[in-house]
């Protein structure tokens, strides 16, 4: 054998040994959770992955730090080497390469923003190292609105990426709408909570300062202290903030409401409250429970004896009504139960008020508070109301301790 032969031979023998050394390390390591699948699987997973992390940020709407947040990941969806974000005046985020296209971007999409249609267009770069030839724009809309554009760059034109563009486009839409959904709820609370908020102003404070004013000469340290009660009342009824707040807050605020109802009514009105100390940390729809223990109040008292002229006459020589507020730990829920031996009211008429068809002077606290609670947690979870016409009422508010976007405030 020639020495050239010898030196072919001992390099196949390297070669097999080599490669049997390699398989055999390959076929011996453990399997690991990320070689299950098949490639189709695992660039399946990969995308939905992706997906799933650039969705909340869009669930803010189309702005410039949602824009930023998402882009990296929606280049990522569509493979592509540039990725822009505009809305309707400017751009909102560049990811990638040729970022200098973005002084052209807002001139080249003028025609998409007013028609809505898809379009693609060549970049005209005067770089001749700028890898970035072509781009796709597809336009944002919501409610047939345009609200801007994402566009994606190529070194080439391409019909794939074209499709693509179109597919995440369309995705990112459904982000947005989900978000004009959740903007929309919130605007609908916030007219809800303006609604009881005009329900307390009329009638509630004339009799609380009418009230307090009938101890003015008679008590006038009580008259004092009532009206830091309606002071602290009211600057939590009418605060600004926060959608929700905790049961030990909206129960501090029903005891003030009751002290001040207390000073109108004396001894007529009689009121238990047990609650679970477990309980008190629970997040609920601000002005959920005051507004029922109104309503038990109105039917209870209000509703059985037409209140005379002499505030004091009132404070004696009539029967009790007892009003009885539970909040009570029941596992993964906290029940509130507000009960009255009041005068109670028709269940048809109870149907009329829990359809809307009350009026709007009539029922709006029941309602009201019977429909942000299915807005919040689900239809599972409205008012449970037991009534009677001269047999007072019971209402059942079953609350989650825990649900995902109601904190405390």
């Amino acid at each position: 054998m020639t020495g050239a032969g010898y030196a072919v031979l001992v390099l196949l023998v390297l070669l097999l040994f080599g490669g049997g050394f390699l398989l055999g390390r390959r076929t011996a390591r453990p399997v690991r959770t990320s070689d299950v699948g098949t490639p189709v699987e695992h660039a399946t997973f990969e995308t939905l992955h992706t997906a799933s992390l650039a969705a909340p940020p869009l669930r803010a709407g189309l702005t410039e730090e949602s824009a930023r947040k998402s882009a990296r990941r929606l280049r990522s969806l569509l493979g592509t080497d540039a990725l822009c974000l505009t809305d309707r005046d400017r751009v909102l985020v560049w990811d990638g390469e040729g970022e200098h296209h973005g002084k052209h971007v807002m001139d080249q999409v003028r025609g998409l923003l007013a028609s809505g249609r898809d379009t693609a267009f060549h970049s005209d770069c005067d770089d001749l190292d700028c890898p970035l030839r072509w781009a796709v724009a597809v336009p944002l809309t919501v409610d047939h609105r345009v609200l801007g554009t994402l566009i994606a760059y190529a070194p080439r034109e391409s019909a794939v990426l074209a499709r693509a563009a179109g597919e995440v486009a369309r995705w990112v839409c459904v982000q947005l709408e989900l978000a004009e959904l959740d903007r929309s709820r919130t605007q609908l609370i916030e007219a809800e909570i303006r609604a009881l908020r005009a329900q307390i102003s009329p009638h509630f404070i004339f009799n609380s300062l009418a009230a307090i004013a009938s101890f003015v000469r008679t008590d006038p340290e009580r008259a004092r202290e009532l009206l830091l009660e309606f002071a602290d009342f009211t600057r939590y009824s009418f605060r600004s903030h926060g959608d929700f707040t905790t049961l030990a807050d909206e129960l501090h605020s029903i005891d003030q409401y009751l002290a001040l109802v207390r000073a109108r009514f004396g001894k007529r009105l009689s009121v238990r409250l047990q609650v679970a100390p477990e309980v008190l940390p629970v997040a609920l729809p601000f002005l959920c429970l005051q507004p029922l223990v109104e309503n038990a109040v109105k039917h209870g008292l209000e509703g059985a004896v037409t209140l005379p002229r002499d505030l004091n006459s009132a404070r004696t020589g009539e029967a009790p009504i007892r009003i009885t507020i539970s909040a009570l730990d029941a596992g993964s829920e906290a029940v509130v139960v507000i009960e009255d031996d009041g005068t109670g009211m028709d269940p048809e008429r109870l149907r009329q008020i829990l359809r809307g068809e009350g009026g709007t002077s009539t029922g709006i606290g029941l309602l009201n508070v019977d429909e942000r609670l299915r807005q919040v947690y689900g239809d599972d979870y409205g008012l449970v109301i037991e009534t009677g016409t001269g047999a007072g009422m019971k209402v059942t508010v079953r609350l989650p301790k825990y649900r995902a976007g109601v904190h405390g405030s």
